[in-house]
């Protein structure tokens, strides 16, 4: 259903040969969604090692959110492809959903990000892709965690509980 990298490299060839024409240093840079309608966990992974392999780390990544007026709220309402003729039997996309499995798309997305290496070990795991995890350059995650960037309290630390964490705090002995 996605058209794959050629139509990326095709304008970039082609927003390099006029850049140069003009005689102006730009740069592209690729924006991408996470957890958009039709995208598999294979699909965000096979993402993940393009732009790795690309030398890409992308700091600000957007998860799908359904909008009104767009196919792509079609898909992620109705599960079916608009694109295509819709009847009883029409084509059915992949959704991802739930929140667990859209911070794994976005955790793709920002595969260099060490605090989200535990889910992407996980995954790739399931997915039987144990083979990317190391400490080579071919590996997508390392096999090692830094201290303190698990999103878990280390030695020593309490976590935090507020209002907003739904969690009662501790009532004081006096």
């Amino acid at each position: 259903m996605k058209p794959g990298m050629g139509p990326y490299y095709r304008f970039k060839d082609l927003f390099d040969r006029y850049s140069k024409q003009a005689g102006k240093e730009q740069y592209l840079i690729p924006y991408f969604i996470a957890a958009h309608p039709g995208t598999t966990d294979e699909d965000m992974l096979e993402l993940a090692l393009w732009l790795k392999a690309n030398g890409f780390r992308a700091d600000q990544v957007q998860a799908f959110l359904p909008g009104p007026m767009a196919t792509a709220t079609t898909m992620y309402h109705s599960g079916i492809n608009p694109l295509r003729k819709v009847t009883r039997a029409s084509e059915k996309v992949y959704v991802p959903r739930g929140t667990r499995q859209r911070r794994l798309h976005k955790a793709f997305l920002r595969y260099h990000d060490a605090n989200n290496w535990p889910l992407l070990r996980e995954a790739l795991r399931r997915m039987g892709r144990a083979d990317l995890i190391g400490n080579g350059k071919r590996h997508l995650v390392p096999s090692y965690q830094p201290r303190g960037t698990d999103n878990k309290p280390t030695h020593g630390e309490r976590p935090l509980h507020t209002q907003h964490t739904r969690r009662p705090r501790r009532k004081r002995k006096n």
